[in-house]
């Protein structure tokens, strides 16, 4: 059977299906994510250790998609992304009732192996059923369900947190995600150029690490890395700069402030629309600049620059994001859902160490240090993108067949 083609009905079914699985993945991941100085003053934490409620999760999910990519060659593609909605979303309403830290601990850490069965596989799926001309849009529209999970798991919990409390914010994401796991089970077309592996360990592991041999590849996962690092950073640590004076601002409003993520929907699509037509390298390269120049804007002490900084961060992360999502589906060669899996491991773990270390900047140098050190990664993510045009020429000057 061929690949499906932008604009026709099946194109529009899968788009639809992935924006929900996004919607929900990301809903659940970062809901926590303006909760964290309630959080904080709850369990009676440090700013950097209730930053662990995501950290945890995003190592677990980094470690996990690993796994889930790998099984889902053997298991197939849309059984395993309908398995890890509807148990991310029933896990999400459970995490609500922790008595403990540490409890809520475990629980998120649940949620990180589950919720890996959506993303690691989502990627694959994509790179196998679209036409290739295609892809670029079509990746570029599930990340922008990405985006607007995010937001939205952001913004409810903000506001649902000032009227009835940071567990009812939770149980509230927890229901609108089964929704959103019923309506990609219910359309998302069965895959039909997936072609399922006998389950052998060895045969697994091989292929797995393979894919540092493909060319290129690395240098995409360690710019994944780099990317979520930095965009971590500055949302896990901009609620606690918003909440302080001079600024003073409620939950609420600062969950308004994720609304931002809408330029990332666009920015996701329209840049990888542009990266079809001109090329993964130049946009890449643009995308990181325009995230450069949104962080170091964010410096500004008024509110509305800060804003606009955030804004113009966010579309450039969402932008090389897509980008390099969709590099991944075309370098790998073979098991793409393993190539996918190992790009969001980097990916995911970039976020847990990120968020993390820059908790400790943030808690010794104000948001000047973690823009300090955004301001390093990114200039870090653009010398790799330049070494990553040198390996796509000679593939071209080389094996031209396989590009």
């Amino acid at each position: 059977m061929g690949y499906i083609q932008r604009g026709t009905h099946k194109f529009r079914m899968v788009n639809i299906a992935l924006f929900a699985g996004g919607f929900n993945t990301f809903a659940i991941l970062w809901g926590t994510q303006p909760l964290l100085p309630e959080i904080s003053k709850e369990f009676h934490i440090s700013p950097a250790a209730s930053s662990l409620s995501l950290s945890s999760t995003t190592i677990a999910l980094a470690i996990s998609m690993l796994i889930a990519g790998s099984l889902s060659e053997v298991f197939g593609r849309k059984p395993m992304m309908t398995f890890a909605l509807v148990a991310s979303s029933i896990l999400s309403i459970l995490t609500a009732f922790s008595p403990s830290f540490h409890l809520l601990l475990v629980c998120r850490i649940l949620q990180g192996i589950t919720l890996a069965g959506l993303p690691a596989v989502a990627m694959a799926y994509l790179g196998e059923e679209i036409d290739p001309k295609s892809l670029g849009m079509a990746m570029g529209l599930y990340i922008s369900g990405n985006s607007v999970g995010g937001m939205a798991g952001r913004i409810i919990s903000g506001i649902l947190t000032d009227h009835f409390g940071w567990r009812f914010a939770l149980e509230g994401i927890g229901v609108i995600s089964l929704i959103a796991s019923i309506i990609f089970w219910l359309i998302l077309p069965k895959s039909t150029h997936f072609q399922a592996q006998t389950f052998a360990v060895k045969s697994l592991v091989t292929g797995l690490f393979s894919q540092f041999k493909q060319p290129g590849l690395i240098y995409i996962f360690i710019t994944g890395f780099l990317l979520m690092g930095g965009f971590i950073s500055l949302y896990n640590y901009i609620g606690f700069e918003l909440i302080a004076p001079p600024y003073s601002l409620s939950q609420t409003l600062v969950g308004f402030i994720f609304i931002v993520y809408t330029v990332g929907t666009f920015s996701s699509t329209w840049m990888g629309m542009l990266a079809d037509q001109y090329g993964k390298k130049k946009l890449i390269q643009v995308s990181l600049v325009i995230l450069l120049l949104g962080a170091c804007i964010t410096l500004d002490t008024s509110l509305w620059v800060k804003i606009i900084g955030i804004a113009v961060f966010t579309f450039g992360f969402f932008a090389g994001h897509s980008i390099a999502s969709s590099w991944v589906g075309q370098l790998a060669k073979q098991n793409k859902a393993q190539a996918s899996g190992l790009y969001l491991f980097f990916y995911y773990f970039g976020s847990s160490v990120g968020g993390t270390v820059s908790g400790i900047f943030y808690s010794s140098f104000g948001w000047f240090g973690v823009i300090s050190m955004i301001v390093v990664l990114t200039i870090i993510s653009i010398i790799l993108s330049t070494r990553l045009g040198v390996t796509r020429v000679r593939r071209v000057q080389y094996s031209p067949k396989e590009v």
